[in-house]
């Protein structure tokens, strides 16, 4: 063979090959071990925030409160922060709207809501409910105080009123029938001076938040404290307690003050600890106070309706306290979804029952109640039925509703001054009352001016 044939059969049989080689199939590539299946990661929580004014006793309920719906809810996460007084609270949360900073949900007390109603800052909570809330289970004078126009702002949360604490054991000391309370302010007084002349204690009795008594006082006597129905049939313009009735009330006060019987013990919850203490036999004070006086008393406690004047007054109702909880601007749909959640979570009868068990405030829940009475709650601890008697007995009319002011807050310390003038420093009530209404008159005027009303 030639060296030219060779040549030739040569470049065909490497031009076979490589033809086979093209058809064939690819040898396997080495692949690489194969990854662990890994699960989908977790989403991140929605995380709210939620501005409160619960300290001590009550903070730990609301710690409670946060710590199993996050539990129960992974998917969202509630950072509870306690922001000091309800004052405080409410002046941070408005502040913190203006700068752009709101919480999710932020406690109000019942003296903020129509400040909060005015706001533009809050997103009302029957907006957000899609038929999953029946609002006929808030409780009816809860829901009354709390409503406009039949629509609720906020969700009743820790609602309250005032009723009077006594020590039993005082009572018998001086001779009194311990199960048998005062129900008339000239009881009152004469159980005082019993008590007294008994050398049992140094006072008869004292009051926390002397101006919500007094608020409380113009309602048990259904008596109107604003014009316009308590402002729930028009914006407030005017205050009506320096009346006749407001300086009856006051100039009643001030007599028992003078006698050593009324202790003036300061405008919140400072009386509670002379109380505790043994300095008076009585106090008027919210039922908010039922969970910590009772666990502190080393007294037998007894609880009381508020007391009425003589006089043909018609029959009122004890108002509502505490506070509600807002929704406010600024948070984004998922945090809106997760606050109206946490929202219903509290006002479920399981938790509406731990929350009264562990305060003293109301269960806002009508289905709470009726199992909290079902299962002998009220029986076993009587004090805590006391309170709900007593507003579930009352009044429907408009003046025992309570009432709603604009700037509510600055009006309520304008009054607490009034009140502390009369009783500590012994000026003429009419003359005092006067120039507090005057001055409450002017919040009114300012506000209404400030909201275009």
């Amino acid at each position: 063979m030639n060296h030219r044939r060779f040549a030739l059969l040569l470049v065909l049989a490497l031009a076979l090959s490589l033809a086979l080689g093209a058809c064939a199939p690819p040898p396997a590539a080495t692949e690489a071990p194969a990854a662990a299946t890994e699960a989908p990661a977790a989403a991140e929580p929605v995380n709210i925030t939620f501005w409160n004014a619960m300290s001590g006793s009550r903070g730990d309920v609301v710690a409670d409160l946060v710590d199993t719906f996050n539990a129960k809810f992974p998917q969202y996460k509630v950072n509870a922060e306690y922001t000091g007084s309800y004052a405080e609270t409410l002046t941070k949360a408005l502040a913190a709207y203006k700068a752009g900073e709101p919480p999710t949900v932020v406690q109000v007390y019942e003296v903020g809501t129509q400040t909060m109603l005015d706001s533009g800052a809050i997103v009302p909570v029957y907006t957000l409910d899609k038929g999953d809330v029946n609002w006929d289970e808030v409780v009816k004078p809860i829901k009354d105080y709390y409503s406009v126009d039949g629509k609720l702002y906020c969700m009743p949360f820790n609602s309250s009123t005032a009723m009077l604490y006594y020590n039993k054991d005082m009572f018998k000391a001086a001779g009194l029938d311990p199960d048998k309370p005062p129900t008339t302010w000239k009881e009152v007084e004469d159980y005082s001076k019993q008590i007294m002349d008994a050398g049992v204690a140094e006072g008869g009795f004292s009051m926390g938040w002397p101006a919500w008594i007094l608020e409380q006082t113009f309602a048990y006597h259904d008596q109107y404290y604003a014009n316009n129905d308590n402002g729930r049939s028009g914006m407030a313009t005017k205050v009506l307690f320096n009346g006749d009735f407001g300086v009856m009330v006051l100039s009643n006060w001030q007599r028992m003050a003078q006698e050593g019987v009324l202790v003036y013990g300061g405008r919140t919850y400072k009386a509670n600890d002379p109380f505790l203490a043994g300095q008076f036999a009585m106090l008027f004070q919210s039922t908010s106070s039922l969970g910590g006086i009772l666990k502190k008393a080393n007294f037998e406690v007894g609880t009381a309706f508020l007391p009425r004047f003589e006089g043909d007054y018609p029959q009122g109702n004890s108002v509502v306290g505490g506070g509600c909880l807002w929704i406010m601007k600024g948070a984004t749909p998922a945090q809106q979804e997760a606050a109206w959640e946490f929202l219903k979570y509290s006002f479920t009868p399981e938790r509406a029952k731990i929350w009264h068990k562990g305060t003293g405030y109301f269960p806002t829940s009508a289905t709470a109640y009726k199992e909290l009475k079902d299962e002998g709650w009220f029986k076993k601890e009587p004090n805590h039925a006391t309170a709900f008697n007593q507003i579930l007995g009352g009044s429907d009319d408009l003046a025992a509703r309570g009432v709603l002011l604009g700037n509510f807050v600055q009006i309520r310390d304008i009054t607490g001054t009034a009140i502390e003038d009369i009783l500590v420093n012994g000026m003429d009530p009419k003359e005092t009352l006067d120039r507090a209404a005057a001055e409450a008159d002017q919040v009114l005027a300012d506000y209404a001016q400030l909201h275009g009303k």
